[in-house]
């Protein structure tokens, strides 16, 4: 019965999200004292930069929004829960506007937030004066962002992150190319809202900050369906997971997609996309080669087409004053009778390998570090990092997580400055991976993803 209050919880949401929602008749009479700064880079928008939420039907702290549990999201208000979601509030009484109450529930909730393309400095309180709470915070499409935040009776934790929302018109004209399941399973994450995910045993607010800086270090990436916002289970990729491991001093600015070569993010603007938006200092993560081995065009091979296409990526990111940095792909679920992992890309990760050398680009080599990881969980074990037993190129959230550690130490070992700003990162041997028992991410709420595309 809960899987299925989820999933009816989660159609109503995409829907809600792709349509609007209806003005809720509930009127908040805090909503005047909105703190707010208005967007100034687009004079025809009416999208707020700044907001500060307190949660529950308590008293309401100066300068705070209230927010109770029946505030459903609509274009009038600007922001609310999404629809389905099944909140409770409660006061506990108290002089602490911000702690002594707060919504929650039982089942995961989402609460969105309408604001302009940016950066955002996201602030949650989280906590029960009563008793305890178990929150796990995702963002915009499944990024994780606050893992397993466990308050005990009268204890409080406020968690920062940063958060990036996009939408596809480009600085000066233009607009990616969205593929059809851009603008239907993973609208979310092109739209004009900041969506966020309060999941795990007994998810608690009590208070939320939101502010958009545009001074945070980027690091974009760029890539396939094993890089980019999956938006439904079991489908996961590391680009959900590496936000988890950085403070609010970068940002993870995912523009990977299903299916998607050098080329293919040429020809749909992505790459201008990035590259509108790229600041000196920023970086941009390129893991390609899944799709791109499939070209059989005259003159497409590894040490050709392909070669060509990073280099011009490589060059044009310069250009702009960003650091590039090269990715070999991750080996497929292909084991031999040794259990051993066969090389299924051929000649491409080496064409990266030698690309980032010939440019002076860093390189993590997560060929090699997936197949240390694929070995050591086993031809039959492996399947605990992978979607399905039959498909070996997606990842679930457990395989994801422990690549986001393999792209993590790829960081450190090419000593890049951003390195500077993780947390919760020691050192990390994909030979030993941590234990798929004790992994505990939970399951994002909704219906089954549609499978990536390529393979």
């Amino acid at each position: 019965m809960k899987n299925f209050q989820i999933i009816l919880f989660f159609a109503v949401f995409l829907i809600s999200k792709k349509y609007g929602q209806a003005q809720s008749p509930e009127n908040t009479p805090a909503e005047e004292s909105l703190a707010i700064t208005e967007d100034r880079s687009d004079s025809s928008s009416n999208f707020k930069t700044e907001f500060r939420f307190d949660f529950g039907p308590g008293k309401v702290e100066p300068g705070y929004v209230q927010v109770l549990p029946g505030m459903i999201y609509s274009d009038e208000r600007g922001y609310g829960f999404e629809s389905g979601a099944s909140i409770t509030g409660r006061d506990c009484g108290g002089d602490n506007a911000l702690r002594d109450d707060f919504c929650a529930s039982d089942l995961p909730f989402f609460f969105s937030v309408a604001v302009p393309e940016g950066t955002y400095r996201v602030s949650a309180t989280l906590g029960d004066k009563n008793g305890e709470s178990v929150t796990t915070v995702k963002a915009e499409l499944r990024r994780l962002m606050l893992e397993k935040i466990v308050t005990g009776k009268k204890e409080f934790k406020t968690g920062t992150f940063m958060v990036n929302v996009r939408t596809p018109q480009i600085p000066g004209g233009g607009q990616v190319n969205l593929k059809d399941r851009e603008k239907t399973s993973e609208a979310w994450a092109w739209d004009n809202r900041l969506s966020l995910e309060f999941n795990n045993t007994r998810p608690v607010i009590c208070a939320l900050e939101i502010v958009k800086t545009d001074k945070t270090r980027t690091i974009y990436l760029m890539g396939d369906s094993t890089v980019c916002d999956q938006p439904g289970e079991p489908y996961n990729s590391w680009g959900q997971m590496l936000t988890r491991f950085f403070n609010t001093g970068v940002v993870i600015a995912n523009h990977a997609e299903s299916g998607s070569t050098y080329r293919a993010s040429l020809g749909r603007m992505r790459l201008d996309k990035v590259l509108s938006q790229l600041n000196p200092g920023d970086y941009v993560f390129m893991q390609f080669g899944h799709n791109d081995m499939k070209q059989t065009g005259e003159g497409d091979g590894p040490f050709t087409s392909y070669k060509s296409e990073m280099k011009l990526f490589i060059s044009r990111i310069r250009e702009r004053g960003g650091s590039p940095v090269l990715l070999t792909p991750m080996h497929r679920r292909t084991f031999n009778e040794n259990g051993q992992i066969v090389n299924s890309h051929g000649d491409y990760p080496e064409a990266v390998r030698q690309t980032a050398e010939e440019e002076n680009v860093p390189l993590i080599d997560l060929h090699a570090m997936s197949k240390k990881f694929y070995e050591a969980l086993g031809a039959e074990g492996s399947v605990v990092a992978f979607s399905t037993e039959t498909d070996g190129s997606h990842h679930n959230n457990y395989g994801s997580y422990q690549l986001a550690k393999c792209v993590i130490e790829g960081i450190k070992q090419n000593n890049l400055d951003i390195q500077e700003f993780l947390i919760d990162a020691p050192p990390f041997d994909p030979g030993f991976p941590d234990s798929f028992e004790t992994f505990d991410v939970p399951a994002s709420p909704g219906l089954p993803g549609r499978k990536p595309d390529g393979q």
